[in-house]
């Protein structure tokens, strides 16, 4: 795709290697959409395992404050982001030799072990990605012109992510251990896109360390805790997102457990709902990306908390109002429609917040230190929200896990109003977040 417009020539190259990357990766999280799906389903795993799989996928930012280092040391960033890429997504390919028998994965099977520690791997590769990938865009993008081009890339992604989750539904429905050679594909696509993602010009002068790594690492913790101290809108904009953090993750995991163990849904029918949304927020993305760019970051939040508030509130209402229509082998719930599109305007809005969010309240230089306290934070979290969501399922039911979850979402959203007014009490027009 070439850019039209007012882009300069690297941005045009950057974009062209980014949105190469976001059609791959759609392909990759067309397939992970429905992991925990197949994992509850066609694995037979526990509750708690299926708990524990998302978890992996946050908890491992957690190591950021040693990765975070070893980037910075790092003399040549892109021969690290091409080892990341096989590292940790050629394990992948294991699932190849998983038994297609429903009796071998019964019970306390070793599979669902081994295939936590796969996708354990494969997260633990993202600890690097995600903070190379704000720093290598940062540096090619510039300021005004960064939220709408990864908007673009994001909206395709999104594209792509729609007819691979639909496909790969069907093509589940069909054998329910299709995972076992789809995932060695995805394995070898993984490694590619990280490839192209290393293309991205950059060119950084490392500093000769003369610290040691511990002594550095410590700094570095400092430099953190510095931030969150130093820049009080940033200090609010992750409070908000530790509140709203707390409520998707005690529900992402049972709302899973919702769909299989109370609705009985097949995954054409999970297929449907995931890309129900996934079509919103490839409408909304264009203009999310630009509004990004236009409004402060917690304004753009109040939207984002918000849509998932409304969310969880019509899955929950679900229960209560199980009316649904079969078409065409696909359960159709028109609670969990309205649903779907709340949550269309909550990814549409969360796919830029999360990756991107942190990055407008620092200087160029400094993205890679900020989306590096955003992810820890949101492994810290990670760390207990999951598993906690499952408990309170097993101890109390659905309808209290969910209500917990929307009464944490409605501080979160007062937050980002309180905190927004606070620095600007009569503001008519929205300032600039470079120059904290």
């Amino acid at each position: 795709m070439i850019l039209k417009g007012e882009f300069t020539g690297e941005e045009k190259r950057t974009f062209n290697l980014h949105l190469g990357y976001s059609v791959i990766e759609g392909i990759i999280l067309g397939v992970l959409a429905l992991n925990e799906f197949v994992f509850i389903k066609s694995l037979q795993g526990t509750n708690y395992q299926l708990g524990i799989l998302f978890q992996f996928s946050m908890v491992v930012f957690l190591f950021l404050f040693f990765i975070n280092e070893f980037i910075k040391r790092s003399n040549n960033k892109k021969r690290l982001l091409r080892f990341t890429g096989i590292a940790t997504r050629g394990p992948l390919f294991l699932l190849l030799f998983f038994p297609a028998s429903d009796q071998a994965l019964s019970g306390t099977s070793v599979y669902h072990y081994l295939f936590l520690l796969i996708f354990l791997v494969y997260y633990f590769g993202n600890t690097v990605i995600y903070p190379l990938i704000n720093l290598f865009l940062k540096k090619n993008y510039r300021h005004e012109k960064f939220g709408s081009l990864y908007g673009y890339a994001t909206s395709v992604n999104k594209v792509v992510m729609l007819f691979a989750t639909f496909l790969y539904g069907i093509l589940l429905d069909m054998d329910h251990h299709a995972y076992r050679y789809v995932f060695p594909f995805a394995a070898v696509l993984g490694v590619i896109s990280v490839f192209l993602l290393s293309l991205i010009h950059f060119e950084e002068a490392v500093k000769t360390r003369i610290k040691s790594f511990s002594e550095s690492v410590i700094n570095s913790t400092k430099t953190m805790v510095a931030i969150l101290r130093g820049n009080k809108p940033y200090l609010h904009f992750e409070g908000g997102f530790m509140l709203y953090g707390f409520s998707f993750m005690i529900t992402v995991t049972v709302i899973t457990i919702f769909f299989e163990r109370a609705l009985h849904l097949n995954y054409t029918s999970v297929a449907f709902y995931k890309n129900a949304y996934n079509i919103l927020a490839i409408v909304l993305l264009p203009f999310t990306g630009r509004l990004l760019g236009k409004i402060d970051p917690r304004q753009f939040a109040m939207i984002t908390f918000g849509s998932l508030l409304f969310f969880i509130l019509f899955v929950m209402l679900t229960e209560y109002y199980p009316v649904h229509y079969e078409v065409a082998g696909i359960e159709i719930y028109p609670m969990l429609m309205i649903a779907y599109l709340f949550y269309g305007v909550f990814a549409a809005t969360m796919a830029l917040l999360w990756f991107i969010g942190s990055a407008y309240f620092c200087k160029p230089e400094e993205a890679g230190d900020y989306q590096s306290v955003h992810l820890f934070l949101t492994a810290g979290r990670a760390l207990f929200a999951p598993l906690l969501g499952v408990f309170f399922y097993e101890m109390a039911g659905f309808t209290f896990t969910f209500s917990l979850a929307i009464v944490s979402l409605l501080p979160a959203v007062m937050l980002m109003i309180w905190s927004y007014k606070r620095d600007h009490p009569s503001a008519s027009k929205t300032p600039k977040l470079t120059d904290q």
